[in-house]
Formats: C-alpha cells, structure tokens, sequence
C-alpha cells in the first residue's frame, strides 16, 4: 500500500479490513483500512460503489478532524487493482466492546469520563457540520496514549453525514444494509427513517453506550431489527439503575434518560452542553489516572511500572 507493507491482519468488518501495517522508512507503526474494489455484500457492481462511497467519505471526513479524540489519518490512496485504503494511527488499547464483553460493566466515573471525552471528539466534527450516525462500543476505544490511560478515540466515520446534506444520492449507500447505523444505538429518528438527523442523534447513540457500559445490556432487547427500531420508535427506556448491578448516581440517570428522549428537542442540544452537565456529575465522581492506571496493569499491561 504505497509506502506501507501490511504487516498483520486486525481486523474484518462491514466496511473492509484494518492491518497493522508498517512505513519502509518511518519507524512508527501505522494501520491501513482498506477495501477491495469489487467487494460487497452480495458481490454486485451496487454494492461495491455503495461500499466505495462510504468508504471515501469516512476518510475525507476524518481528514478534516484534528481533535485528540478523533483517530488520526495519515495517508490514502487508490492502488492499481482499485483497492481504496487510508493509513491511521495504531491504537494501543480496547475498544469498548471488547472491554464490556470481557470485562463486565465498569463504574459510573469511568462512564463519565468516555462520554465526556467522545463529547470532545463530536464537537468538532457537529461544529463542522459531519453527524457521526453510528457512535457504538466498538467504535470507541480506550488507548495507552503517551503517558495517558483510558484517553479515548472515536473511530470510523463511514456513516458521517453532513447536516444539510439532503437524501439524494443516500439510496444507494442505505441499499448496503437494511438500516443505516448499528440498531441497538440508533435514535427514533434514524429508526423511522428521517431526513432530519443532527447532533442530537448522536447524543441518544451515546447514551445508548453509557447505558451499555453501566448494564452491560442494551437500552432495549429485540429479536429481529424491525423490532429493535420499533422499541427506539415507541418503548420508553428503564433507567440504568434498573439494571445496573452498582449504583448509579441519580443526576447521571437522569441525564441519561434525558439523552434517550424520543423527542429530539427534548435531549441536549449539544454535546458541548452534555460536557458541561457530564462536568458537574464528574466532580463528584472523578475516574483518575491512578484508577485508570491501576486498571491497565491489572487487565492490559502487566509489566507497567
């Protein structure tokens, strides 16, 4: 890949591969995202320009983002056998699905701290007028950051859409799966299927991972995704505390299923408001360093100091 020799597959999803990938002169390691032209869903000539589309907004959108908080993008190009790739920064960490997956639920601080730093990343990207549309746990990932632990990266912006953007030309990306997003994290208003869909769509998707990381169950349980939007279109939620098997400060509960509200003018209006209100909880239950240090050495890095 240009300059770039893959070195080890990381790994495969919806969108295409992610390698550990080494530069013939820079010593740092990178990773590439690629896809393959030709590739898609159902092998048809559709799919692959739906995949390659997404796949070209992702990384000229990230491009654009320089927040500590969003993965940095090095490099891209287009190789001759028409494989689209773009080189990021190697993380050194988990994501957060597989930090709840392995690891079970994790405390209310540690919550606030994620949410507030993917608050970060948003911000500039809705100040930029891009709508993330599938902010899920395996999209957040904790790093060791330099000297740093649990600072929080906000990857793949393959749905990002512009705010103003309108539906035309949307058909043929939505034709690669039946719903655009992940559906246990999608707003009401993804579910139904809107035009209108702003900051505050990524706000109710990011208390649908708050509410993950306090449970370890999601906001609703559904056996097909018919039902599971229809739940987001019409079930109202049960706070985290019903569920939580720790407690769960009341403001935090409450914010949450303020972020879940089915109304969209009902939730924050900004991610820069929901930081501020995520301030006010967190002096009252900071997540330090030394708690997240502690942590690392004890689940990720055994050998730290």
């Amino acid at each position: 890949m240009g300059s770039y020799q893959l070195v080890e597959l990381l790994g495969v999803g919806g969108m295409g591969e992610v390698w550990k990938a080494e530069h013939r002169m820079l010593a740092r390691p990178a990773a590439i995202k690629l896809i393959r032209g030709g590739s898609g869903s159902s092998g048809s000539g559709q799919d692959s320009s739906g995949h390659q589309q997404r796949f070209e907004r992702e990384v000229q959108a990230t491009a654009l983002l320089r927040s500590p908080h969003t993965v940095e993008v090095y490099d891209y190009g287009l190789t001759e056998d028409r494989t689209f790739y773009y080189v990021m920064e190697l993380l050194d960490g988990i994501s957060l699905e597989e930090l709840i997956t392995k690891h079970g639920s994790v405390k209310p601080e540690r919550v606030i701290h994620v949410m507030r730093h993917v608050c970060h990343s948003l911000a500039e990207a809705h100040q930029s007028g891009l709508i993330h549309r599938d902010i899920k746990p395996a999209n957040i990932f904790l790093c060791r950051h330099g000297i740093e632990f649990d600072f929080v990266k906000v990857l793949d912006f393959g749905l990002v859409k512009k705010v103003d953007e309108k539906a035309e030309g949307e058909l043929g990306i939505t034709q690669i799966g039946t719903f655009i997003g992940t559906p246990a994290y999608g707003s009401p208003e993804m579910a139904s299927g809107s035009d209108v869909v702003g900051a505050p769509s990524d706000i109710y998707s990011l208390a649908c991972v708050a509410y993950w990381m306090l449970t370890s169950r999601t906001v609703f349980k559904a056996s097909s995704i018919q039902m599971m939007l229809v739940k987001h279109l019409n079930e109202e939620p049960k706070p985290p505390s019903a569920y939580a098997k720790q407690a769960v400060p009341g403001a935090l509960d409450e914010l949450i299923l303020e972020c879940l509200h089915k109304d969209p003018e009902s939730r924050p209006q900004s991610v820069t408001s929901l930081d501020r209100r995520l301030e006010e909880i967190e002096d009252s239950y900071p997540w330090t360093q030394e708690q997240a240090r502690h942590w690392w050495r004890h689940h990720v890095h055994a050998n730290l100091e």
